[in-house]
């Protein structure tokens, strides 16, 4: 359980660890964290990949002094990262889906789920790649399903750059501004553990409340 250990202190104390590997990496650090965005959010097999508190904690390695990294080139590195992996997972979505939902007989691979992705997306697509992105785990699922639900290209496009640079530019600055605080310096490890925390509580009321709902479906 050694791995898991050093997980979890990767996690805890991103701004020691990226800080050691700026001086290993030097402006290779920039390609390292455009490809951990950009995998983050383009490939749905890499979902656990540091987003929220990653942006964070590189923003406030760039209002350090002498810091190598810039903020506003991370900035533009990242926002396009972001921008690039829900491109290709929406494309990947819209390639794939149709393959994946061709069974008719799976409870897993059933086409309702295409037809409910279609109709969400129709109704609610841009609100929804816009605030997935606050969201672990399910930005990363939420341009895939709305390529399996063929979402209009051209909306996609707009709400995908908009949430993009919406939700780099906010932790990376909140990261930048902030990090000076004494409460910040001294806690980091509590303020990326909140990061993670406040993250996830969108996605565990959304699952609570559909599981109530299916629970009163059920009894009803």
């Amino acid at each position: 359980m050694e791995w898991l250990h050093t997980v979890i202190d990767i996690f805890l104390h991103l701004d020691l660890h990226i800080n050691a590997w700026a001086g290993m990496l030097g402006p290779w650090l920039y390609v390292v964290l455009f490809l951990v965005i950009f995998c983050e959010t383009g490939l749905v097999i890499t979902p656990y990949l540091p987003g929220d508190s990653l942006l964070f904690a590189v923003g406030a390695l760039a209002a350090r002094e002498g810091s190598p990294l810039q903020i506003f080139y991370v900035l533009v590195l990242l926002s396009v990262a972001a921008i690039l992996g829900d491109t290709v997972n929406y494309a990947a979505g819209r390639w794939i889906g149709p393959k994946i939902f061709s069974r008719e007989d799976s409870r897993l691979l059933d086409k309702r789920h295409l037809d409910r992705a279609r109709g969400f997306y129709e109704k609610y697509g841009g609100k929804t790649i816009v605030l997935a992105r606050f969201v672990p785990i399910i930005r990363t699922f939420a341009p895939f399903v709305a390529g399996i639900g063929r979402m209009d290209y051209p909306r996609f496009v707009f709400y995908n750059v908009a949430g993009g640079i919406f939700w780099t530019s906010s932790f990376l600055l909140a990261g930048y501004y902030f990090s000076g605080l004494p409460m910040v310096k001294e806690q980091f490890h509590y303020v990326v553990l909140a990061i993670i925390v406040i993250s996830i509580i969108p996605a565990v009321f959304e699952y609570w409340r559909a599981t109530r709902g299916d629970s009163r479906s059920a009894k009803a």
